[in-house]
Parts: structure tokens; C-alpha cells; sequence
């Protein structure tokens, strides 16, 4: 089941929007799937499993079609049977209600894989 998160809007950040603190950043990751972890209160990783380097393959290409619509990028790492996921907002330095919510959209794509 996936996060009502991934309904939101990705927002972008505003100008002088702060980063998520440390209280905020676990609210929201707890509303994610397993694979997601806040790392050092500054981004999100996460690593999705798969049974072929194919699987892998598509659902990077359906992580990277969303980030081009919603103009909210991850990086990447493709390898076989597995896509690892960092992300954070450069603009503000950190964390945003953007970087959750594109987590939680990813989420909901992968879900399409984990039948």
C-alpha cells in the first residue's frame, strides 16, 4: 500500500525555505516503504531489489521519466538487480516535503515490480 504522500504535489522549495530538521525528516520517513533511510538528517537513500538487470533497467527509466516531470532529480545507481536512490533538495540544502514525496511516488512505482 502505498503512502497518501505519493498524491501530494512535489512543491518546489521557496527561496528561503530551511531543510527539514531531524524531528520532521523521521515523520515523514515513517510514512514511507522499508527501503528508505534518512541519512546524516541531509538525504534520503533507498535500494530497490530486483530479479534482472532488465527489471532494474525499466524501473530506472520509470523513476527517471517522473523526476524529468516533476523536475525533482535523484541520483541514480543502476547495477544488476538493484537500484540505490539519493536525494535531497540542492536548493535548500537538505531536505524538503518534495524529497518525501518523490520517495513516495518511487515507492508506488516499484510496488508495479513487487507483485
Amino acid at each position: 500500500m502505498s503512502s497518501p504522500l505519493a498524491d501530494e504535489p512535489v512543491e518546489p522549495a521557496d527561496d528561503d525555505a530551511e531543510p527539514l530538521n531531524a524531528d520532521e525528516c523521521a515523520d515523514y520517513v515513517a510514512e514511507l516503504g522499508d527501503a528508505w533511510e534518512v541519512v546524516d538528517d541531509h538525504h534520503l537513500e533507498a535500494s530497490y531489489e530486483f530479479p534482472d538487470f532488465e527489471t532494474a533497467l525499466a524501473f530506472t527509466n520509470d523513476v527517471g521519466e517522473l523526476a524529468e516531470a516533476e523536475w525533482h532529480h535523484p541520483d541514480i545507481a543502476l547495477s544488476w538487480g538493484e537500484v540505490g536512490i539519493e536525494m535531497w533538495s540542492h536548493e535548500v540544502g537538505g531536505l524538503t516535503r518534495a524529497d518525501f514525496v518523490m520517495a513516495a511516488r518511487m515507492d508506488r512505482l516499484y510496488a508495479d515490480y513487487d507483485e
